[in-house]
């Protein structure tokens, strides 16, 4: 399963690498679009996003349409390699801090439970299976949030006819990219 995932892994970095950089900024408001109009999060959810890492789709556009909706937002602080991630509210113009594997996270903020998830990705498929970086942090996490919405966030470009996947493999319900909302195992 390893030199599977590695494999898979490498591919969908090719990918999102060979992506048009010019495209970027309306891929970002199509997937914010998409999300808004197809399955936005409901009214007082705490929603935790990610700040995008080099080639990663840029959700910031959505998230400052959430803020201005009045949502909370929350961005992980990644912990040590087998723990699960943590959350601490957030909201644009606030400092963030350089933490583990070029991630930035919050300098300060309260920690919070999300009710709504927005989670990155290097690859995916139609049945929900999701390739991180290959910490497990979300797969570790997310069954922890009982009742919270995680939608994966990425390019069409990241999507393989399968992803390799274990059984502590978290499944999404949803995956959101600039062509619209994919509801997972349908």
């Amino acid at each position: 399963m390893r030199e599977r995932k590695a494999e898979a892994r490498s591919l969908a970095l090719s990918r999102r690498a060979s992506r048009d950089p010019a495209r970027s900024a309306a891929d970002a408001a199509a997937l914010a679009a998409h999300v808004l109009v197809d399955c936005p999060p409901p009214p007082g959810a705490v929603v935790a996003g990610f700040w995008p890492m080099g080639t990663e789709i840029d959700i910031r556009p959505l998230l400052q349409a959430l803020e201005g909706r009045s949502h909370a937002l929350a961005l992980p602080v990644t912990p040590k390699r087998g723990q699960p991630l943590s959350f601490r509210r957030w909201r644009f113009g606030e400092a963030l801090a350089a933490g583990p594997m070029g991630t930035r996270q919050p300098a300060a903020g309260e920690l919070v439970a999300p009710d709504w998830l927005l989670v990155p990705l290097l690859a995916f498929d139609r049945a929900g299976r999701r390739l991180g970086y290959g910490g497990g942090y979300y797969d570790r996490t997310l069954p922890d949030l009982p009742g919270a919405t995680a939608i994966g966030c990425g390019f069409t470009a990241q999507e393989m006819p399968e992803v390799p996947a274990g059984p502590t493999d978290y499944r999404l319900p949803r995956i959101a990219t600039e062509a619209g909302v994919i509801l997972c195992g349908a």
